[in-house]
Parts: C-alpha cells; sequence; structure tokens
C-alpha cells in the first residue's frame, strides 16, 4: 500500500499545466487550436513547442474516457457480444513437440459468445504454457463508433483533437483493461461450465451398475444402531433399503 503508483501520461500533464486546455477541447467549441495551444508553452515545465502541449491535453482527455463508467460499460458490453478470440502459436514454438497438442489452436478465431468453455479453457492452457498468444477484441471500428458517438460532438480543430485522443484511449487504455476484465469473466464461466459438465458425467458413472449385470446386496456394518441394507437390481436400480 506504501508503494508509490507509476505516473500516467495524464497526470504528467497536469502538472504541467495542460488541464484547462484539455477541457477546452473537449467543450469542441470552435476557436484556432494552435494560438490556444502556444498560451500553454513553458520550458520550464516540459511544454517546449505547441504540439508537446496538444499531446499533453489529448493524453489528459484520453484517461478521461478511460475513467468513464458509461463509455467503459458500453465497451464491455461490444466485448461480450462481439468479442473476437483469436489464438496463434508462438514462432518460437511453432515445430516444438509439445506445442503439437495444441496444433488445432495454431490459428483460431472465434466468437467469445459462441466458443464452448472446453475450447477456451483449451486455448488458456496453451497460453499459460507458453505455447500460444490469444488476445480477446472486437473489431476496433465498432469500438471507436460507440466511443465517438459519446464524446464527439462537432467537427472542427478542437474536434479532431478529441477524435485522436479517443482512438489514443481505446487502443493504449481501454481496450487493454477492459480485455482483462473480460478474460476474467469468461474464464470464470467456462470454469463453471466445465464443472458442471464434469458433474453430470461423474454422476452417470457413480450411477451406473457398479459391477456391471450383478444383483448386488451391500451391508454397512454398525454395531451401535445396526447394519443398513441396500439391494441394488442388475441395472443399478434401487430395490430395498433397510
Amino acid at each position: 500500500p506504501h508503494k508509490p503508483k507509476r505516473k500516467k501520461k495524464g497526470s504528467i500533464a497536469k502538472e504541467k499545466g495542460l488541464e484547462p486546455l484539455a477541457i477546452k477541447l473537449l467543450d469542441q467549441n470552435s476557436f484556432d487550436v494552435q494560438s490556444e495551444a502556444a498560451k500553454f508553452i513553458d520550458t520550464e515545465k516540459g511544454v517546449e513547442d505547441n504540439d508537446q502541449a496538444l499531446q499533453g491535453a489529448r493524453d489528459i482527455i484520453a484517461e478521461t474516457i478511460n475513467e468513464n463508467a458509461e463509455a467503459r460499460h458500453k465497451i464491455r458490453e461490444l466485448f461480450m457480444r462481439k468479442g473476437l478470440v483469436s489464438s496463434k502459436v508462438l514462432k518460437s514454438k511453432e515445430k516444438d513437440q509439445d506445442a503439437s497438442k495444441y496444433k488445432d489452436y495454431f490459428d483460431w478465431d472465434e466468437g467469445i459468445s459462441k466458443i464452448p468453455s472446453h475450447r477456451l479453457l483449451a486455448i488458456r492452457r496453451g497460453e499459460k504454457e507458453g505455447f500460444l498468444a490469444m488476445n480477446i477484441s472486437p473489431e476496433i471500428e465498432d469500438a471507436l463508433e460507440i466511443i465517438e458517438r459519446q464524446f464527439l460532438k462537432s467537427n472542427n480543430e478542437a474536434g479532431n483533437e478529441v477524435k485522436t485522443a479517443i482512438k489514443d484511449s481505446y487502443k493504449r487504455l481501454m481496450s487493454v483493461s477492459i480485455e482483462t476484465e473480460v478474460r476474467m469473466e469468461s474464464k470464470k464461466k467456462a470454469d463453471e461450465d466445465a464443472i458442471v459438465v464434469f458433474a453430470e458425467n461423474l454422476k452417470q458413472l457413480l450411477m451406473s451398475a457398479p459391477l456391471g449385470q450383478k444383483a448386488v446386496m451391500a451391508v454397512d456394518p454398525g454395531f451401535r444402531t445396526g447394519c443398513k441394507v441396500v439391494c441394488l437390481d442388475k441395472q443399478g436400480k434401487l430395490m430395498e433399503f433397510t
């Protein structure tokens, strides 16, 4: 808890005094962006020119978008609805004999909403063992369209800066963290599905006739409370318990 957090680009930009510029860009009113950016040049703070001022402002906007609960919710839904699970073999492992058990997933794509639990778990296992690279993501255009619909207000200079910040926010920040969340959620669901399948298989095994086609009488000796006796027919069906 006492370890200092790694400073993000947006936080560094705020320390350089660029937050007012970011807020003005995000409002997307018509104004001369270059002239406004020039007001924030401060060599002592490390803002050498207009480009650095605008870059810092975009970093602040990108983090603002990434931290927006509504935007994250929409992108998370997109991941779960249209996300594609992709797996590829690592170049260094293509000819590895041990990797051959995952050969079906050397170049595999499947929608996360349709992929069976056993397949998802197999791909994750291949990734954990260092044979496969796996990622989950929707089409980038679909994600950007959702965010732009929420944050992009004007088709002007400021709007262009915000549009650039939106792309950076999604590719550098939001897609990475949302993929991590979706990985955890899909893993949990796949585990639960697998447990149901294994439980059903085990139930069928335990409920099958224990000695094949033979009638069975079993006695559980109980010196204090008396013996318990059970009789099964040749199909393993319970006939008597006393």
